[in-house]
């Protein structure tokens, strides 16, 4: 069920895989995102389980539905105190979660897109970040960086970063208008795109740079090498299965 990340060492990040859950179809077995069109019924089993092996309660379990924008949520206790519906309407359109608080699970849902986790070993906060090529182009990663900064006094050189499960250049072919978006942004498209019949967009390597531009150490930057699309037996792409498919949840919470 969890592909897990030792790299970050003050905190529990993961990855779900498909494996371990009770959906069925496109969603087999172990989705636990909502918003793609799963029977809810397992949706909420497959969370109880995961909860089960986090060792948090379900409402700890913090899933944005995400907008593919640049919006960062802060997770803290007046959070909390909010009900289940308030709760619910500060998650819509959420691209990017984070908390100072133990025990709080905070994810971003991917099926092709980039996760990004961060760990802040000085102010013990973390980040949940989901970079799709839309994410990415508008820099989530440095926005969400901001965030941290004025929110907990982040330094990026106290922090630890994964990249998780996503479409990796050989797989991520694009159209002309893609490639322009990039290219119009500003990214070095020497370093980040590659022409075979049609262009190609390393996405993984644009958040990466992103976050050295940050000021995180490459050092600490661990890019997972799972290709979604090539290991779509393992973890949801949403551009082998089709979007009506499942989605892995990429989390972090502190120990």
């Amino acid at each position: 069920m969890l592909h897990t990340y030792s790299e970050i060492t003050g905190a529990l990040a993961f990855s779900t895989t498909r494996h371990g859950g009770v959906s069925v179809g496109a969603y087999a077995s172990f989705n636990a995102n909502h918003y793609c069109g799963d029977n809810p019924q397992c949706v909420e089993k497959n969370r109880e389980l995961l909860c089960s092996k986090l060792g948090i309660s379900t409402d700890k379990l913090i899933v944005p539905h995400q907008t593919h924008e640049t919006r960062t949520l802060v997770v803290d206790n007046q959070f909390f105190s909010f009900n289940n519906a308030t709760r619910t309407q500060l998650l819509e359109g959420v691209d990017a979660v984070c908390t100072d608080l133990p025990g709080v699970c905070v994810c971003v849902s991917t099926a092709d897109c980039i996760p990004v986790l961060i760990y802040d070993k000085r102010h013990h906060a973390v980040a949940a970040i989901h970079a799709g090529w839309r994410g990415t182009v508008a820099r989530i990663v440095m926005e969400s960086m901001a965030v941290l900064r004025d929110t907990y006094g982040t330094d990026s050189r106290d922090c630890e970063a994964v990249i998780g499960p996503g479409i990796s250049l050989a797989a991520f072919e694009v159209g002309d208008e893609v490639y322009d978006a990039f290219a119009s942004a500003g990214f070095d498209m020497n370093v980040i795109a590659k022409k075979y019949d049609k262009w190609h967009i390393d996405l993984p390597m644009c958040n990466k740079l992103q976050l050295e531009q940050c000021g995180i150490l490459p050092e600490n930057i661990t890019l997972s090498g799972i290709c979604t699309y090539s290991q779509s037996d393992d973890f949801f792409s949403a551009r082998k299965l089709s979007i009506k498919s499942g989605r892995i949840l990429n989390g972090i919470m502190l120990k």
